[in-house]
């Protein structure tokens, strides 16, 4: 069983493998044991039995000197007995001895009888006499070296006559032992070292498996999922291997699903409006999107990892992810500050991250900036409060005019007409404000549909400055027309644009005092038609310049009512603008006069934003 494509280098791995050694070690220290106790009982029961037949030679031998020594014993050819065993010795190699039953010796076939002491004291010659047989090892005296003794009695009649001898040195009972055990350690050890060949390769197949299943698991811990063992067993390796397999497989789809649904995740909290912010239980930040690191002012990468205080610009997100650590329990609340020179409203949502066994591991932050929001509807309120105002003006003397009229039956006729022109003039600009609402709030619902047609601006601007011209002039104001020689046509809507022109002009007559001038010029700027109303009224304080295109916003409100503006005309220029693609801005000096400037793209040209001063 080998992973697939590496067994060149699983082989490798298994040389270096401290497991192999450690298991193949194992297996020579139990072989050499073995060999060794084996080894250890033969040399054992070799030694017994090469001491039981040099015990049994020594026996031989005695009991054939047994025969020799009765006669002398018997006191007959004891000079003839001491030539006997000396030619004996030269035949066989052992030392032997006759001993009278007083335990004098009376012949020795290693040194003369009269100068060995009485033997009746040693032990093989004490076992004999009392159990019929000696044995004994132990270092003679006569010759200085260690001997073993057998002694057997000589009896002749019933009676003991003496005791005869053979003895032999332990050193060359020991030579002929340590051949014996040369031999025995000798083939032990080549029967172990021939064992340990088998025991490599045995070793080899074990460990393999494991270390082709070792480098696999390392691939896989590394990223490589699809990586796998081939099992060839079918022991219990072989089904460890493909459990291995199974498992891997199974981690593969898991991981697979875990990186989907985290890619799934990403993309989902990418493509969030809302700022997203996750923090472990020591309030370092372990996901931030780029909403939420824009809103912080922080980057997202270096972000991952850092407590959520360092991070922060604002103490209160922080001290709301903290209490919900401390408490467990989420919940929601606004954040109010100002960035810069604007105000930053944030609606928070935090909730909790739990584990399996329900401990809070981590929070979760979800921010979601409603500063436009509560803007529109700081503007809705102040268009609402606006609306109503204007509205309620004219009412109110429409209201007071009829009273009047109903009530005072008797009233002079000049004052009835004087009384009808007000009311005939306040209902006139409740109308025109009506008229001018529904426009702006269909231009602003996008509910306008523009029927556009190819128009050139000359003839409209001069049909708007032919119906406008004698209202100038019946105030005393000079009015001048300026007009591009040649055509300048626009895809546009004609009713709109008349409109726009027309609040623009209209806004120059109405704002300027006799004497004042009021002209209106139409020229090319590349792919651009530039209208350009100016007059030298009252002008507009730099202040004002910003929000003078919003809705119901005047500079000077009384100013406008004595003029019969609603405070939307240059807001409906501006929907108008932008709808055809164009744009509209405005310079002004107060007490010097201004100049409003729209910009429109000529026909077949791409919308875009106005183009820079001519």
């Amino acid at each position: 069983m080998w992973a697939i494509g590496s067994e060149t280098k699983a082989r490798k791995h298994i040389l270096r493998s401290p497991f192999f050694w450690k298991l193949y070690a194992g297996y020579v220290v139990l072989i050499v044991l073995c060999a060794s106790i084996v080894s250890l009982m033969v040399v054992k029961t070799v030694e017994r039995a090469a001491l039981g037949e040099i015990e049994g030679s020594l026996r031989a031998q005695a009991a054939l000197l047994e025969e020799l020594a009765a006669s002398a014993l018997a006191g007959r050819e004891e000079e003839s007995l001491q030539r006997r065993l000396r030619r004996l010795r030269q035949s066989l190699g052992t030392r032997l001895t006759v001993i009278r039953r007083n335990g004098a010796v009376i012949a020795d076939s290693d040194g003369k009888p009269e100068a060995v002491d009485d033997h009746s004291r040693r032990p093989e010659i004490e076992a004999a006499r009392a159990r019929g047989e000696g044995v004994a090892v132990r270092m003679s005296t006569t010759v200085k070296k260690p001997m073993m003794y057998l002694a057997l009695p000589v009896e002749a009649e019933g009676e003991t006559l003496g005791f005869v001898r053979a003895s032999l040195p332990l050193t060359a009972i020991e030579e002929r032992l340590s051949s014996l055990r040369r031999v025995i350690w000798a083939g032990a050890a080549l029967t172990a070292l021939l064992a340990l060949i088998p025991g490599f390769a045995v070793a080899h197949r074990l460990v393999a498996p494991l270390v082709s299943m070792t480098q696999a698991a390392q691939a896989i811990a590394a990223g490589a999922y699809d990586e796998r063992v081939a099992p060839r067993r079918r022991d219990e390796l072989g089904r460890l291997g493909r459990a291995f397999n199974l498992m891997a497989a199974q981690l593969q789809s898991r991981v697979g699903t875990i990186a989907a649904e985290r890619n799934r995740l990403a993309a989902i909290l990418t493509s969030m409006v809302e700022g997203v912010i996750a923090v472990d239980r020591s309030e370092n930040v372990i996901h931030m999107n780029t909403v939420a690191a824009r809103l912080l002012g922080a980057d997202r990468e270096e972000s991952i990892g850092h407590p959520i205080w360092e991070i922060a610009r604002r103490h209160e997100i922080s001290q709301a992810l903290t209490d919900v650590l401390r408490s467990g329990e989420g919940g929601g609340r606004e954040l109010r500050f100002t960035a810069g020179a604007e105000e930053k409203t944030l609606e928070v949502r935090l909730s909790p991250l739990r584990d399996a066994a329900g401990r809070v591991t981590g929070a979760i932050m979800v921010l979601h900036d409603i500063s436009d929001l509560k803007r529109l509807e700081g503007m809705r309120r102040e268009f609402v409060a606006n609306v109503s105002h204007e509205i309620k003006t004219p009412v109110t003397a429409i209201r007071a005019l009829v009273e009047t009229l109903a009530e005072d039956r008797e009233m002079a006729p000049e004052t009835r007409e004087r009384f009808l022109s007000k009311l005939s003039g306040q209902a006139t600009r409740l109308s025109a404000l009506v008229g001018d609402l529904l426009t702006l709030s269909r231009l602003e619902s996008g509910e306008e549909r523009y029927a556009r047609e190819r128009l050139d601006l000359r003839a409209l601007i001069e049909e708007v400055a032919e119906r406008l011209e004698g209202a100038g002039r019946a105030k005393g104001l000079v009015f001048s027309l300026a007009l591009s020689p040649q055509p300048l046509e626009v895809d546009a809507d004609r009713e709109a644009l008349t409109q726009a022109i027309s609040n623009l002009v209209d806004n120059a007559v109405k704002y300027t005092d006799a004497g004042g001038k009021v002209s209106v010029c139409l020229e090319r700027y590349r792919d651009r038609a530039v209208l350009e109303v100016t007059d030298t009224g009252v002008g507009i304080p730099a202040q004002h310049l910003d929000r003078i295109f919003e809705r119901f916003y005047t500079v000077d409100r009384s100013r406008s009512r004595e003029r019969g503006g609603t405070g939307l005309g240059l807001a409906i220029v501006k929907h108008v603008a932008l709808a055809h693609g164009g744009s509209v801005r405005v310079e002004s000096t107060p007490g010097v006069g201004s100049k409003f400037k729209l910009v429109l793209p000529l026909a077949g040209a791409p919308s875009a934003a106005a183009p820079a001063e001519s």
